[in-house]
């Protein structure tokens, strides 16, 4: 079993063959250089997890050596050899960048001990990277289904905005993607190395959203018995999603504005400013310009937030991506339900392509979910679909839609065809509307909804 690769540089051959010996003992894959050029050359080619190299080499100097060993593979562990009575040459090589240091001479034991430990940094440095690569992979804009020409189009404006630190604004229906998009956006930037935070606003009263957000000093307010981190520090160097953004209250904009303009807040408690530095990318299901008028929503936080607008379009405006989107999620289902789905009847994409879907994206994953929970063969059949769907007509408004004269009105139709759709079950029909439990039950008791 190889444990890792090592490359060892010194010209002292017997001293060479020695640590080979050794270490390869230790089930490490062992390799071995003269001088500083053969070593590049084996940089060139292999990838080495540890490197071990002599500080007195004939054609360089160990420690100039390490920022070229860093060129060719950044996540390698470099250990100095120094001889006795020439320490500060191993302290000098700590701050260019190595590992540790040896003395030659010292014994296995050591030797051993503090090539494992810099094996074992490098090791977790790969497998960090690799983890990275793999988020990076799920949210890249490839995997945004659809080549309609609508969500195309949304999509080229977020690439060119992706490598920028511009404020972004997505817009559109509950369930359309909003968030995916914004996390595509995170990691095809600068900062995709660095946290993505996310936070529903609906989700949150005034004050458990303000502390959410900035955090706390001990004793801010009772029960405040130790320091709390807001999501802004959390994201510092990184982006912070704030999801449905119409829904903050309009003293708490006051403060968000403040830290976008000027790079700092004071938290809870506190008496100095944190500063930090990260990316907003905000989201909203409402038209905000409304919301203005209506003196809900703030003109200066809108244009702030709303640099970079991107409207993703609803479902039904895109029908031709429904068949690939239904692709798409039985993949994802079969796999995660352990189901043997071979085939998708041509009935089953039919009957959804003809849906509306109100619940857009979200509402088409909780349908194809339920619909193979309910397969008891290998084929997804139209009759695998539930009942209100395959009862529903193709009217997503109703018939006498001039009663309906406002948004109101509309939004109130919407959450009562929801209820029906989940019989009832509130946090079902939250999750496919996209916002909070409070904010449904504040809305039902606005709407004299039972």
């Amino acid at each position: 079993m190889n444990k890792g690769n090592i490359l060892i540089i010194d010209d002292e051959e017997e001293l060479r063959r020695l640590l080979s010996k050794l270490l390869s003992l230790e089930g490490f894959r062992i390799f071995e250089a003269a001088d500083a050029k053969s070593a590049c050359d084996m940089l060139n080619k292999e990838e080495f997890h540890v490197v071990i190299t002599d500080v007195k080499l004939p054609d360089a100097s160990g420690i100039d050596l390490i920022s070229k060993i860093k060129e060719y593979n950044p996540l390698s562990e470099i250990i100095v050899l120094t001889a006795y009575g020439t320490i500060h040459d191993g302290v000098r090589a700590i701050k260019e960048g190595a590992f540790d240091y040896i003395i030659k001479g010292d014994d296995d034991n050591k030797i051993i001990s503090i090539t494992e430990k810099a094996m074992e940094k490098a090791r977790m440095g790969y497998r960090i990277e690799q983890l990275e690569k793999k988020v990076e992979k799920r949210f890249n804009f490839d995997n945004i289904t659809g080549n309609s020409r609508l969500l195309l189009d949304a999509i080229e404006v977020a690439k060119k905005v992706a490598d920028t630190d511009t404020t972004v604004l997505i817009e559109g229906e509950t369930g359309t993607g909003k968030d995916l998009l914004a996390q595509s956006i995170h990691y095809s930037g600068s900062r995709r190395s660095k946290p993505f935070v996310a936070i529903n606003c609906s989700s949150f009263s005034k004050e458990l959203l303000e502390s959410e957000m900035f955090g706390y000093k001990t004793g801010a307010f009772t029960g405040a018995n130790k320091n709390k981190k807001g999501l802004f520090e959390e994201a510092n160097l990184g982006t912070l999603f704030l999801d449905e953004i119409g829904e903050m209250d309009i003293s708490l904009q006051a403060k968000l504005l403040r830290v976008i303009e000027t790079g700092s807040f004071i938290k809870l408690g506190d008496t100095k400013p944190t500063s930090v530095d990260i990316r907003i990318i905000a989201a909203t299901n409402r038209n905000l310009e409304d919301e203005i008028e209506k003196g809900n929503f703030r003109a200066d936080l809108f244009y702030r937030i709303g640099v970079m607008k991107i409207e993703l379009p609803a479902l039904r405006n895109r029908k031709e991506d429904i068949p690939s989107l239904i692709e798409s999620y039985v993949n994802v289902y079969r796999e995660k339900l352990k189901r043997t789905i071979k085939e998708i009847d041509p009935g089953f994409i039919k009957r959804l392509t003809e849906y509306n879907f109100p619940g857009n994206i979200r509402e088409l994953k909780n349908l194809i979910e339920r619909a193979i929970i309910l397969t008891t063969g290998n084929v997804l059949k139209e009759s695998s679909l539930p009942a209100e769907l395959l009862s529903h007509k193709n009217d997503s408004l109703p018939k006498n839609i001039t009663e309906y004269a406002s948004l109101e009105e509309l939004e109130k139709v919407h959450i009562t065809k929801i209820l029906d759709y989940t019989e009832g079950n509130k946090t079902k029909a939250a999750e496919i509307l996209g916002i909070g439990l409070t904010t449904l039950y504040r809305k039902l008791q606005s709407y004299g909804i039972e």
